[in-house]
């Protein structure tokens, strides 16, 4: 608890996380009042993990999508304030002390952004469209919930102005290159639902998984300046194409299978 009474609560999913939680949990550590894991059936460590840390494990495996654990979370918080996190982001002592002092006060505003910084492979990707990659992650118990209708990327939305904070949240999503490719299957199937949701008709939606590929690589890697973080990036810009693609064309697929 904040000086001025404040209690801030993390909420946070996790499936099969034993690699990442030790360095995430310790993080969190002696300045949070309360961590929420919703855990949708792990088969390894997870639950003792979690439980290690003091922090509160709670199954749900009627597992509807990321948003939607995302939301069973935030709702089990009773904090004032919820960081909402990922398995494998961690706290900076940087970021720690920014939200200490931040809600330690008179908070300006219901809801905060937070840059992240993403690693891929052995490289910290500040290019290419990836940094500061700014999330809404703080808000205020109550004021925010996660979009449920745009796939496993859905994030907290809030109406009202939001502020950013200056400390970086470290992203340790794809550490290695098998881990990439796992994740990226996973969210191209995860995204099928919310695209056919837009009505596209297969034809065009078969067009885009070509089209938008090219478009993807040539605005990150080109334009934004993704070739100024070295070999590493090009590998992730390539292969971020190839997801976009994958993307599109399961959606395609799940459309000409449902005439």
């Amino acid at each position: 608890m904040l000086a001025n009474g404040t209690r801030i609560s993390v909420a946070m999913i996790a499936r099969n996380e034993e690699k990442n939680l030790p360095r995430t949990l310790a993080a969190l550590q002696g300045w949070v009042d309360e961590i929420i894991v919703v855990d949708s059936g792990s088969k390894d460590r997870t639950p003792e993990i979690v439980r290690e840390h003091g922090a509160q494990h709670h199954w749900n495996l009627d597992f509807k999508g990321h948003p939607e654990q995302k939301n069973i979370a935030i709702a089990k918080c009773t904090g004032d304030w919820i960081l909402l996190l990922d398995a494998d982001e961690v706290v900076t002592s940087e970021l720690a002390a920014e939200i200490q002092r931040e809600l330690g006060a008179q908070p300006q505003f219901e809801a905060y952004y937070i840059p992240r910084l993403n690693i891929f492979m052995t490289t910290w990707m500040r290019h290419g469209g990836l940094y500061p990659d700014a999330k809404l992650r703080l808000f205020r118990r109550g004021s925010a919930v996660v979009d449920e209708s745009i796939g496993p990327h859905g994030t907290p939305q809030y109406g009202g102005n939001k502020g950013l904070l200056k400390s970086d949240l470290q992203h340790y999503g794809y550490p290695d290159f098998a881990n990439y490719l796992d994740h990226m299957n996973e969210y191209s199937s995860d995204a099928v639902p919310a695209m056919l949701r837009k009505g596209v008709k297969p034809g065009a939606m078969l067009v885009q998984s070509w089209v938008n590929p090219v478009f993807s690589f040539v605005k990150n890697y080109i334009f934004r300046g993704g070739f100024l973080d070295g070999y590493d990036a090009l590998i992730f810009h390539v292969n971020h194409a190839v997801y976009v693609h994958w993307k599109y064309v399961k959606a395609w697929d799940a459309l000409r299978r449902q005439q």
